[in-house]
């Protein structure tokens, strides 16, 4: 008898009955489920030759991620601080991270929740020295006659401990920052006067009053500041405040260029762009500035034509424009200093390095910094121009691959088994059909033993269908109903119909944690993060904990709509399945709601250390709590505590439970304090009420107070401090 009619026989009959209405057909085998010797011999060859290096290749690690991430001998993702430059001993398994802060206090661990960010200073640093590099390299093959010096656009990401962090490392090369509103302003003029004096202060964004106030009393402050026109009419408020504060500000304006691609992030370019002003506009403004004595303030051109710029050939021609716009304004006696080639410098997510993608670029950082030194130069060089200082506003470029997002898989969707029926049940549920439905029956039992498996499909839908119409007019009860679906499951399966993806449930959010998914189908590298030394069996979309259709994640890098993955149970990692996104250093903490009352992660900040484990935790910050997304919301959580206590005590001493009342306050206390995400760990800390709890030292004594190779190192250090 062909497999496919015993699966259906042994999905329905027991061995020895037949199908009703025909019983001259023999007793079935009973499908066991199990492939034969040969085949599953074959399937744990092929297993046991599976090695990190295939999963390296599977999810593309080094092409989108190289050179700071890999998988190494254990199977694990591993980070490379310092990028080509990383010593094998200095690599830093991302596993041994979420083991050293999920792990409860009493193990040595810290004791946080998942999700998590894990933010690496070291590769921040690694990529805004490559960027400077490349830059210097370029100026220095192209006989290029002044220097660079970039800003970061603090909007990508304004935690503050990236935005120092940038600061610092930048300092040696004059970088600077950018800013786009009032409280963005105010931090960049905090965190540079820590800077280099000579460091760019870019004021960018509709301007107030008040704004341009501010920018200007940062130039009281010896802040090197440069407010860029985007409107016409701030020119009027920076003259009148300017003469009113008695300062002589820097002035400079973003041109719309006629230059512009033509992908989602090409939207704010071009002559019909958000910002900037255009060439009447622009004369408009130095003949203003020349009517009132401070033409000599105009000193910086800025321009934009996108972010993820996809060619080297498109970022040349605008630069062209913008450089002819440049010289222009030096003829009519504009003191020009800075060309401000904004943002643009495309981040590869996945690994395609193709042009026609809106998630590939095709060029790397030196191909960027060489095609703007080169039309620059050209285009001063033939106007007798002197060459400017080239600014840049890289900040997806800069900021995006030093963060990576940890979540766990918390369950998976499993295939569905057909309930056993005696040859009773069977012979109730046969009679409880229609006479339409038991053609159909006897026809796909028909159809299974001659190997039509077309003519299977058709039928068991056609059962399906029937039976469904019955329950509907409530003759078919829900058992004979779930027997036909698990009939109609094990069909699809045995001719290969059936879908054969896998919902993975995860404990995040995508809306907090990856909103630039859901908002605008940007794709990021998603890859488990350990249990790369064996093969992925399956195949799995990502469902988040939100009620809500749209969280989940069902498009990968590479054009798939699944990703592979390993079976949860059974890992050897008492059954935990992390997996990582990669390159989200950029605009989603920022971006990310509170949809369900979701927050956002814990976050920790770990550094290359020469202990055994090659790192270090330096700080370390609770997720916020759901008494803290509560607020947010206008509630309050401490009068919501007093209402729900106040009514257990209306309910007696003892709850129905037999829980005495103290100790129900206690668990609502305890429910207000944690985190909104599934706890899934054997032992969690609470985080603090108000989300004060966290742990901090500096850079200088994180390999001394937090590394994590000494047993029970830094135990009593951690400290939170519980409202």
């Amino acid at each position: 008898m062909p497999a496919l009619a015993c699966c259906v026989d042994a999905a329905v009959a027991p061995p020895g009955y037949a199908f009703a209405g025909d019983s001259s057909l023999p007793a079935p085998v009973p499908f066991s489920g199990v492939f034969p010797t040969t085949a599953n011999t074959t399937a744990s060859a092929a297993a046991a030759a599976w090695s990190p290096s295939l999963s390296n290749e599977l999810y593309r690690i080094d092409a989108w991620g190289g050179p700071y991430f890999t998988v190494n001998s254990s199977g694990n993702v591993s980070v490379r601080p310092y990028g080509s430059g990383t010593m094998p001993h200095q690599e830093i398994d991302l596993l041994k991270i979420v083991k050293k802060v999920s792990d409860p206090k009493s193990e040595s661990g810290l004791g946080l929740q998942l999700p998590l960010i894990v933010r690496f200073p070291d590769v921040l640093k690694n990529r805004l020295e490559s960027l400077q590099g490349a830059f210097d390299f370029a100026i220095q093959s192209q006989d290029y006659g002044s220097h660079y010096q970039g800003v970061y656009p603090v909007k990508c990401n304004q935690d503050r401990f990236v935005v120092e962090d940038i600061v610092r490392f930048g300092k040696p090369f004059r970088f600077g920052l950018e800013a786009g509103s009032k409280p963005e302003l105010l931090m960049a003029m905090s965190c540079l006067c820590k800077g280099n004096p000579e460091s760019l202060l870019v004021c960018n964004g509709f301007k107030d009053f008040e704004y341009i106030s501010l920018a200007l009393m940062a130039r009281k402050l010896d802040l090197n500041t440069v407010i860029v026109l985007e409107q016409e009419e701030e020119l009027d408020l920076v003259i009148q405040l300017s003469k009113k504060l008695g300062v002589r500000p820097v002035i400079g304006a973003r041109a719309k260029l006629r230059t512009k691609h033509s992908g989602h992030f090409g939207s704010t370019s071009g002559e019909k762009g958000k910002f900037g002003l255009t060439t009447t506009q622009i004369l408009r403004v130095v003949k203003k500035l020349e009517q009132v004595g401070m033409l000599d303030c105009f000193q910086l051109l800025h321009f934009h034509i996108g972010s993820q710029i996809p060619t080297t050939a498109l970022l040349a021609d605008g630069v062209c424009e913008a450089a002819q716009i440049y010289c222009e304004l030096v003829r009519l006696g504009a003191h020009m200093k800075v060309i401000d080639i904004g943002g643009g410098l495309g981040i590869d997510y996945d690994g395609s390095k193709s042009s026609d993608s809106e998630i590939s670029v095709g060029y790397g950082i030196e191909e960027y910094a060489m095609a703007v030194v080169r039309a620059v130069r050209c285009v001063c060089d033939r106007r007798s121009v002197k060459h400017p200082v080239i600014c840049s506003e890289s900040g997806r470029a800069i900021v995006s691959h030093h963060s990576v997002l940890i979540f766990e898989a918390v369950s998976a969707s499993a295939c569905d088994v057909a309930p056993s029926m005696s040859a009773y049940a069977l012979q109730y549920f046969i009679e409880g059909l229609t006479e339409e439905a038991r053609a159909d029956y006897r026809n796909l039992s028909a159809a299974a033993i001659r190997g039509e498996y077309e003519a299977c499909l058709t039928y068991a839908d056609l059962l399906k269908q029937r039976c469904v119409d019955q329950f509907k007019e409530g003759s078919l009860g829900i058992e004979q109903l779930a027997t036909v679906d698990g009939l109609c499951d094990l069909v699809s399966k045995a001719i290969g119909a059936s879908d054969p993806v896998r919902t993975y449930n995860v404990n995040l959010s995508v809306f907090t944690s990856i909103p630039d998914f859901w908002g605008i189908g940007q794709l990021f590298p998603i890859v488990p993060i350990h249990r790369l030394d064996q093969r992925p069996a399956v195949r799995g979309v990502l469902s988040d904990l939100t009620c809500d259709s749209d969280g989940k994640i069902n498009k990968f890098i590479g054009g798939e709509s699944s990703l592979p993955l390993h079976e949860m149970e059974g890992n050897g990692s008492g059954g935990r399945y992390y997996l990582g996104m990669f390159l989200g250093g950029a605009y989603e903490e920022a971006l990310g709601g509170v949809h369900n009352l979701f927050g956002g992660p814990s976050v920790v900040r770990v550094s290359q250390s020469d202990g055994p484990y090659s790192f270090a935790v330096t700080r370390a910050v609770p997720g916020p709590s759901c008494a803290d997304v509560l607020r947010l919301m206008q509630h309050e959580p401490e009068l919501m505590f007093e209402t729900l206590k106040h009514r257990a005590e209306e309910c007696g001493e003892v709850d129905k439970d037999g829980m005495a009342n103290s100790a129900l306050a206690t668990s609502l206390a305890r429910s207000f304090h944690n985190m909104p995400y599934l706890s899934v760990a054997s032992s969690c800390c609470l985080t603090a009420m108000n989300n004060h709890g966290l742990y901090y030292c500096s850079e200088d004594d994180y390999d001394i107070v937090a590394d994590s190779g000494a047993p029970n190192a830094g135990e009593e250090d951690w400290s939170y401090c519980c409202a």
